[in-house]
């Protein structure tokens, strides 16, 4: 098995440079998570030759960063929380860790966040990974394209039509919005509405361990659970300084009461609970109402 050794932009050049053959014409290749979270653990350097890694990589980066952070080779690693978002949470001795897996795993690459000291050899066990990924690629290009689709049968000859919608074409049922009973194991679930800024922030903020999800806890729905760390999230993007002062008191004693739903859940199940809003006169309606609220500014736009 031969390494490369190179530095961490350039490596990442070259991966992506070797990893991606052009299509034939009129063919548009749908990326690979999979290669994806390979390339960019290959700019890292990793105690255990990349196993971790290698087994984590189908799953989002988030959640490939939590479990593999502990074989991170953290001395040749200086984080950098440049966006800010990461230290809002926490202001314990703990913070530091706290702080540096939150950057790491952040879904986003965010430049000058993850700094490695020295060159980096791609891990063995990735290295692995991205040249069977590779393999496997162009079997796929080299099969043959598929015919086209038989003749329709006659109609007698047809088996009968599942039961299930008006055409009889049989659908997998829809995803649970809630669970059947409260439970304080983490059931992420898809985001709640189309609402794309409020997801974004959502997920991206915390950010959230699972990526395009809610998670239910405690029969409660919360926006994100915070990577690394047992912190729920309610995020907030509505443009609450637009609204006249009767409006603003019709939100703020409606979100009182869901956040105080929520907050009893989040405590009962062994979790922080913080609230994201966009704006600091939004923080301060809440604060004048609860002062024990743990409230953030994102900076979120609608």
């Amino acid at each position: 098995m031969r390494f490369r050794t190179c530095s961490a932009p350039l490596l990442l050049l070259l991966l992506s440079a070797c990893a991606t053959m052009d299509p034939s014409p009129g063919e548009v290749e749908a990326p690979s998570p999979r290669l994806a979270n390979l390339q960019r653990a290959a700019l890292y350097p990793w105690t255990d030759a990349g196993k971790c890694v290698a087994r984590e990589a189908s799953n989002e980066w988030p959640i490939l960063a939590e479990r593999c952070f502990h074989a991170l080779d953290r001395d040749r690693v200086r984080f950098r929380d440049v966006t800010k978002r990461c230290a809002v949470a926490y202001a314990d001795a703990a913070a530091p860790a706290v702080v540096a897996l939150c950057v790491f795993a952040a879904p986003e690459i965010v430049v000058g966040a993850v700094i490695v000291v020295g060159a980096v050899v791609v891990a063995a066990a990735i290295q692995e990974g991205i040249d069977a990924y590779q393999r496997n690629a162009s079997r796929e290009r080299a099969k043959p394209k598929a015919q086209t689709r038989p003749a329709q049968e006659p109609l007698a000859n047809q088996a009968p039509k599942p039961k299930g919608s008006p055409t009889g074409d049989s659908f997998p049922p829809p995803p649970e919005t809630k669970p059947r009973r409260p439970s304080c194991e983490p059931i992420p679930v898809r985001h709640a509405g189309e609402d794309v800024p409020h997801n974004e922030c959502a997920d991206k903020f915390p950010p959230n361990r699972y990526p395009g999800m809610d998670v239910f806890v405690g029969g409660e729905r919360f926006d994100a659970l915070q990577v690394g760390v047992r912190v729920l999230w309610e995020i907030k993007t509505h443009r609450f300084d637009t609204y006249n002062a009767f409006i603003r008191d019709q939100e703020i004693d409606k979100e009182i009461e869901q956040l105080h739903r929520e907050l009893h859940a989040a405590s009962a199940c062994g979790y922080d609970f913080v609230i994201g809003v966009s704006t600091e006169a939004h923080k301060q309606a809440l604060l004048n109402r609860d002062s024990t609220l743990k409230i953030v500014v994102t900076g979120c736009k609608r």
